[in-house]
């Protein structure tokens, strides 16, 4: 990994994956975000493929509330803490997902080709890479979108941090998150996500529920 993306993947220790979806898909989408943890699953309802790319996968609550257009899925997943990849892979074992260790800033392993997957998803990573690389944490679509089908999509959510309002209790945990480099999203806001988006696939969509951007874009 680089030293850039280090921290925010760090705290994804075995303990706290433990405790995760409690913290954030019980209080932190309802209460902080205000983006419900069902709004996300429906995301996925509406866009995940047969043949799927996971990337900066979590605990993996959202492929397994999912529902897949088939009962024998292709799934990868793609993160840097081998941590959520074992929890991942635990968690869906009924789908018997491959895992690769990889950071999503640097070009994509070979077992990831060109290519290969008719849906890439990408939820609540882009706002833990930092934002204050060279090449910026938009870098990661150009990867991503390379592992596309043609008629694939790029799909997946991220927590702004500018151009929004939140709530006190919500200013408090992004100063925090942002200091400690748990989160890199003091300058995330709408307005850079759709142009970086709109720079590299032809068809985007965002739809903002609370602080949360939920995208689609397509080749």
């Amino acid at each position: 990994m680089t030293t850039a993306t280090h921290a925010g993947q760090a705290v994804y220790s075995a303990s706290f994956l433990n405790i995760y979806d409690l913290w954030v898909h019980g209080v932190s989408n309802r209460v902080l975000w205000r983006c419900p943890t069902e709004r996300l699953v429906a995301h996925y309802d509406q866009h995940v493929s047969g043949s799927h790319l996971d990337v900066g996968v979590g605990t993996g609550l959202l492929l397994d509330r999912c529902t897949f257009p088939s009962t024998n899925p292709r799934i990868v997943l793609c993160d840097l803490n081998e941590n959520s990849l074992a929890h991942c892979a635990e968690r869906i074992a009924r789908y018997n997902p491959s895992t690769v260790r990889a950071d999503v800033l640097q070009p994509l392993p070979a077992a990831l080709p060109p290519g290969s997957f008719d849906s890439v998803g990408l939820n609540y990573l882009l706002h833990c890479l930092p934002g204050d690389i060279p090449g910026g944490k938009w870098a990661a679509f150009d990867s991503l979108k390379a592992a596309l089908s043609p008629e694939g999509v790029l799909f997946g959510s991220t927590i702004l941090g500018a151009g929004i309002s939140p709530n006190l209790a919500a200013q408090g945990v992004l100063k925090l998150y942002n200091s400690r480099g748990i989160f890199g999203n003091d300058h995330d806001d709408l307005t850079t996500l759709r142009a970086e988006l709109e720079r590299r696939f032809t068809r985007v969509n965002i739809e903002v529920v609370g602080l949360v951007a939920l995208f689609t874009a397509r080749r």
